[in-house]
């Protein structure tokens, strides 16, 4: 029973995204997000599990792989799309680039031995979380402004597969010096939680990738 913990999780996250899906096909942005969110929970508990169980086996890789298609990739997808419906036409289906560049994205991860304390590229997680949060804020934001919308979807396609180096928030230790990044963020995280709630998930992402680009700058300089 115990192999089969990690494999369960990872299910639960399956499941969760398709709640996602159903929800964002709905226009319900606020359960869309949630579900995304809960979704992320069990990406980490799985390989968490798997860790701590020490029953890592490909068959749960490749099934951790095929949820995250549908929890990261054609949830946000299926946001882009609802979103872009104004525009007419077939131009409200760019948005299921998303879904594409979030399956060659997880592609990627799989088969390269760079990732595995840090990121190359967009994580997917990220990605869904920004368009989920997005579309539970659009209106305020982004109201009838659906050309933004397209140069979104261009430009996170874009970061999910770019080789531009981000920061996990995998702690080795807790020291300041060595997590100054993941703090920054986490604090931008709570205050930003604080004063919006789940209108801030979108910001608390483009305050990640900010911090990650400041990071590879201060680390050139460096070097």
């Amino acid at each position: 029973m115990r192999k089969h913990i990690p494999n369960i999780l990872t299910l639960c996250n399956l499941c969760s995204g398709c709640l996602a899906v159903l929800s964002a096909f709905y226009d319900d942005y606020s359960y869309a997000l949630i579900f995304v969110l809960v979704s992320a929970v069990f990406d980490f508990m799985d390989g968490f599990a798997a860790r701590l169980l020490k029953v890592y086996s490909p068959l749960g890789k490749e099934l951790d792989s095929l949820a995250d298609v549908i929890s990261f990739g054609f949830a946000p997808a299926m946001v882009a799309v609802n979103l872009l419906e104004g525009l007419g036409g077939y131009w409200r289906f760019l948005g299921l680039l998303i879904a594409a560049f979030s399956a060659l994205r997880l592609a990627k991860f799989n088969i390269d031995d760079r990732q595995t304390s840090s990121f190359i590229g967009f994580p997917t997680p990220a990605n869904a979380i920004f368009w989920l949060g997005l579309g539970f804020a659009y209106y305020r934001f982004f109201y009838y402004n659906y050309w933004y919308t397209l140069i979104l979807v261009a430009t996170t396609c874009y970061l999910l597969v770019a080789e531009l180096p981000m920061f996990s928030l995998k702690f080795k230790t807790y020291s300041l010096g060595e997590n100054i990044w993941r703090y920054l963020l986490i604090a931008i995280l709570v205050i930003l939680l604080a004063l919006f709630r789940l209108e801030a998930m979108s910001w608390i992402i483009v305050a990640y990738i900010v911090l990650s680009l400041l990071k590879l700058l201060v680390e050139r300089k460096r070097q």
